[in-house]
């Protein structure tokens, strides 16, 4: 692809310590993809994500947004680029002392740039794209987990961010409310035309929301391509993630690592 991506990761490693949690990442994140990072728990995925927002940096390599480079800008300009992404966090992360109105205004108020009345609309907008109209004076506590999700995603349209980051969007959720909570992300997405990178290690929801995927391993990407080509991947580990089967390579690493 000859376009531009939007984010870009060029040979990223981090450690913690001595232990490298990603090892060599290379990555290209383009306008409107939905991208699914695909990879087992504690593999580094929502690592990845907090690279890509800058609350990490890399130990080496580069993290780019567009032609900046995330962890060489400064406090202030790192929190203005802040506002054009969006993060739906896996426990929704909603502050349990303010009402469904006041989460949404937060980031909005943060920055000060629009007076009550637009801050009020957009509420009412994101709310009710999100199926959440009504609830603005409803405490985080009197939600349920699905509906947490959306004041959540609510929240992240906000500021109408170009990106929005996904970390376990439908983890903890029954089948029918994920895949509401999918069809969501897809449709908020394709209308608003942002850029999404969706971290998740459940399959459904991966096949059913991704316009590409890519697979986190022993802290490197070991494929990167369409659905299709995940289903019908060569690859060893990729076909035993993909299908769950408790034979193959994933298996052995682990049986090995306890001997």
């Amino acid at each position: 692809m000859s376009e531009t991506p939007l984010i870009q990761l060029e040979n990223v490693v981090l450690k913690f310590g001595e232990k490298a949690v990603l090892d060599g990442i290379n990555l290209r994140i383009f306008h409107k993809d939905r991208l699914v990072i695909l990879g087992q728990s504690g593999g580094g995925k929502s690592t990845m994500l907090r690279l890509i927002l800058g609350i990490l940096k890399p130990t080496s390599g580069k993290v780019r947004y567009k032609h900046l480079q995330m962890h060489k800008l400064s406090r202030s300009k790192l929190n203005l680029l802040r506002t054009r992404i969006g993060m739906v966090y896996q426990n929704s992360a909603l502050i349990s002392s303010m009402t469904v109105r006041e989460n949404l205004a937060l980031p909005v108020e943060e920055l000060g740039r629009k007076n009550r009345t637009e801050i009020e609309h957009l509420i009412s907008k994101n709310l009710e794209a999100v199926g959440m109209e009504g609830t603005e004076d409803k405490m985080p506590s009197e939600l349920s987990g699905g509906m947490k999700k959306r004041v959540s995603l609510a929240r992240a349209l906000m500021l109408q961010p170009e990106l929005i980051l996904f970390d376990e969007p439908s983890a903890g959720l029954d089948p029918v409310i994920s895949s509401v909570i999918d069809e969501l992300i897809i449709g908020l997405t394709e209308r608003t035309h942002a850029t999404s990178v969706i971290v998740t290690h459940e399959m459904d929801s991966a096949f059913r929301i991704a316009t590409r995927l890519a697979m986190l391993y022993q802290g490197r990407i070991i494929e990167e391509g369409s659905p299709e080509n995940f289903r019908n991947s060569s690859n060893s580990i990729v076909r035993q993630f993909v299908t769950g089967t408790t034979e193959g390579p994933m298996t052995e690493t682990l049986v090995h690592a306890d001997l």
